[in-house]
C-alpha cells in the first residue's frame, strides 16, 4: 500500500485545511516561508479562521519554515497563490519560487503535485524545467508530477476539502494512480481522474470563469434595472421560480480566484492568437462595478442635499467576501478611493478581518465601533452576518437624520 510522507508547501487558505485533513491518514510536514505564520500554527491558531483552533491543535502536522525538511517527504503538494500583476498578466512568481525551493530539497522518487490555479501548460512548461534544473533529477525517471486543482471556498463550512470531488491528473498512469490514491484516502466525495495535466489545469480555470461571466450578467442587469427604477432583488426572486434559472447575484467580484483566473486563460488565448471576447467582456463589467456603485451613491448624497466636501461616510466591510477575514484584492477599497476623490471623509467598520492587516495593506485603520448619529451615508459593501443581524434599523442608528443607507447587495 502506497503511504507516503506528505509535505504541503504553502499553508494559507488552501494549504492548511488540506494539510489538516491529510494528517488524519498520513504523516504530514507543513512548510511555509513565513516564519511568523509557522509560529502561529504551532501555537494552535489559524488567523484565517479556515480551521478551528481545537481541530488545528489535534492535527498531527510537523510545521517548518526550513526548506530542507521538504526532503523528508516523498509526496509534495504545492498550494501557493497565483495572482495577476498590475497589468492583469499572470504572476507566476510564487509557484516558480516554490518549484525552486522544492527542486533544491526534494529526493529521488518524489511526486510533486501542483494545486495552484494556472493556465493550461504551466505545470509542464514552466514548473517542471525548474524542478529538473534545481534538483539535477530527470522528470519521469527520477521524479514525477501531478496536478490537482484546489477547490476550497473560503468561509464555506459545507463545501470543504473532504466533501468536494477532487480532480486529479498525473504525468504517467502510475503517477495518476498514486495521486488518486492519496487524495482518495482523504476526500470522501470521490475522485475524478483527468486524462492529462493540461485538461485538469483547463478545467480548474474555467470553473471560475463561468462564475465571473454569470455574475457579470447579473451586474449588467443591476445597472439596467437601476435605470428602470425596479429592484434587481425582486426581479431575481421572480425569475428563480423557474426550475433552471441560475441563482447568481450582482455584487463586487474580488479576492484571489474569480476576478483573477479569467486573465490566466485570456493570456494564453492571446498568446495563441485568439482574443476571448466573452471572457473579457465579463471582466470589464465586473471590474467597473466599484466605480458604478460609488458614483450611484454619490448621486444619492447630492440628491439629499448633502455637501460632498463635508460628508462623512461609513463603509460596512472591506473583505473580498462575507464572513471571511481575507482582504486580498478587496473591491470595497476601490469604492473608498472613489469617494475620497470627491473629498468625502470615509470610515470603515470591519468586524471580521484583523484591523492591523487592513491598516498594513490599505493604510486604513477600521473603527472599532461607529458612533451613532454621525454619518451622512452608509454603504453596505460586504454582507457580514453581523451587519445582517443588525438589520436596516440597527444600521440606520449610525446615520444623521437626513443620512442615507446604500445597500449594494440589496440585503434588506
Amino acid at each position: 500500500m502506497y503511504s507516503p510522507v506528505i509535505c504541503v508547501v504553502g499553508l494559507g487558505y488552501v494549504g492548511l485545511p488540506l494539510a489538516v485533513e491529510m494528517s488524519k491518514y498520513f504523516m504530514v510536514i507543513g512548510f511555509d516561508i513565513n516564519a511568523k505564520r509557522i509560529e502561529t500554527l504551532i501555537a494552535g491558531t489559524d488567523p484565517n479562521k479556515e480551521v478551528e483552533d481545537d481541530v488545528l491543535q489535534k492535527a498531527r502536522i510537523q510545521y517548518s519554515a526550513n526548506p530542507a525538511q521538504i526532503g523528508d517527504s516523498d509526496f509534495i503538494i504545492v498550494a501557493v497563490p497565483t495572482p495577476v500583476d498590475a497589468h492583469n498578466k499572470p504572476d507566476l512568481t510564487s509557484v516558480i519560487r516554490a518549484s525552486e525551493t522544492i527542486g533544491r530539497s526534494m529526493r529521488k522518487g518524489s511526486i510533486v503535485v501542483y494545486e495552484s490555479t494556472v493556465y493550461p501548460g504551466v505545470t509542464e512548461e514552466k514548473c517542471i524545467p525548474v524542478l529538473e534544473k534545481l534538483s539535477g533529477l530527470t522528470w519521469k525517471k527520477d521524479f514525477f508530477v501531478g496536478y490537482s486543482p484546489e477547490r476550497i471556498n473560503p468561509g464555506d463550512k459545507v463545501h470543504r476539502f473532504a466533501t468536494i470531488i477532487k480532480l486529479v491528473s498525473g504525468d504517467t498512469p502510475e503517477t495518476l494512480a498514486k495521486v488518486a490514491h492519496v487524495y482518495g484516502t482523504a476526500v470522501i466525495a470521490g475522485i475524478y481522474k483527468a486524462p492529462s495535466i493540461k485538461v485538469a489545469e483547463a478545467a480548474k480555470v474555467i470553473e471560475n470563469i463561468q462564475r465571473d461571466i454569470n455574475i457579470a450578467l447579473m451586474n449588467e442587469l443591476r445597472i439596467i434595472f437601476d435605470k428602470m427604477g425596479i429592484s434587481t432583488r425582486d426581479v431575481l426572486a421572480a425569475a428563480k421560480t423557474k426550475w433552471n434559472f441560475l441563482p447568481f447575484e450582482p455584487g463586487l467580484v474580488g479576492g484571489h480566484c474569480i476576478d483573477v483566473d479569467p486573465y490566466y486563460l485570456a493570456y494564453k488565448a492571446e498568446e495563441l492568437g485568439h482574443h476571448p471576447q466573452i471572457i473579457m467582456a465579463g471582466r470589464r463589467i465586473n471590474d467597473a462595478m466599484s466605480k458604478y456603485f460609488a458614483r450611484e451613491f454619490i448621486k444619492k448624497l447630492i440628491a439629499t442635499n448633502i455637501k460632498l466636501n463635508d460628508a462623512k461616510v461609513l463603509i460596512l466591510g472591506i473583505t473580498f467576501k462575507e464572513n471571511v477575514p481575507d482582504i486580498r484584492n478587496s473591491k470595497a477599497i476601490l469604492i473608498i478611493n472613489e469617494l475620497k476623490e470627491f473629498h468625502i471623509s470615509v470610515d470603515v467598520w470591519e468586524p471580521v478581518a484583523d484591523a492591523g492587516d487592513v491598516h498594513e495593506q490599505y493604510g486604513i485603520m477600521p473603527v472599532a465601533q461607529p458612533k451613532p448619529g454621525s454619518y451622512d451615508g452608509i454603504v453596505l459593501a460586504v454582507k457580514h452576518q453581523e451587519f445582517v443581524n443588525l438589520g436596516p434599523d440597527g444600521i440606520r442608528k449610525f446615520l444623521t437624520q437626513s443620512g442615507i443607507l446604500y445597500d449594494i447587495k440589496e440585503v434588506f
